[in-house]
């Protein structure tokens, strides 16, 4: 049971948790993941142990992960503690990275020295197999709509995915442009950000690329309060 004085209260609005999931060793060697299933590493599983009891002091009313092992893994930290059902959502998976896919940045180069270049200029380049932006914003989207629009007023819903297709659905959530996307740095792993529904201006990011919890908060309407 949380204690209820770490439980952070706020005045009946929305939230959305976008988490990503723990270390892998593929992580660890850069190894491109996309849709692999590849499980947490020993470091990914304690920071998932670790950042699971501070989630939890949201009380979340529901918990969606993408189907993949180590979204799913982190995931399951976070139910063991608050009891629910996870919901498990094809639509959270990472970014479908096709012929990318099992290789390191070296590897990728060698294998498709072309693309490489063009890649790592920013160009928008097609690798064989993988998904654009747009499809993945597209599924992004629609899921982290889908689980807003779930809860009611005052709870909260994590969502634990990925961090290409995380920070691609952030952005899309909001219409941002995809030009923008390098204006938010990558999550780091077991990392989350924090969105609020706010009824006199909609959705805001009160949080990004967090590991501890914030201070008990005081939101003020006046923005210089």
């Amino acid at each position: 049971m949380i204690p209820r004085e770490m439980v952070i209260r706020s005045p009946a609005r929305r939230r959305l948790v976008l988490w990503r999931h723990g270390r892998t060793e593929w992580n660890r060697i850069n190894r491109a993941q996309g849709h692999a299933n590849v499980s947490l590493d020993e470091v990914g599983v304690a920071q998932a142990e670790r950042a699971a009891p501070m989630l939890a002091t949201y009380e979340p009313a529901s918990v969606w992960s993408s189907d993949l092992a180590r979204a799913r893994e982190t995931a399951e930290r976070l139910v063991t503690l608050t009891g629910q059902e996870l919901v498990l959502d094809k639509r959270l998976r990472e970014y479908d990275v096709g012929a990318r896919q099992g290789l390191t940045f070296p590897e990728f180069r060698a294998a498709f020295p072309d693309l490489y270049d063009g890649y790592m200029a920013g160009h928008d380049v097609r690798i064989p197999g993988a998904e654009t932006t747009s499809e993945v914003c597209e599924r992004m989207v629609a899921a982290m709509r889908d689980a807003a629009d779930a809860l009611r007023e005052g709870e909260t819903g994590v969502l634990v995915g990925h961090g290409a297709s995380l920070r691609a659905g952030l952005l899309a959530f909001f219409a941002a442009p995809v030009e923008l996307s390098e204006m938010l740095a990558g999550m780091s792993n077991c990392a989350w950000a924090v969105l609020q529904d706010r009824h006199d201006r909609g959705w805001q990011i009160i949080d990004y690329n967090a590991k501890t919890l914030p201070e008990p908060q005081q939101l003020a309407d006046d923005p210089h309060a």
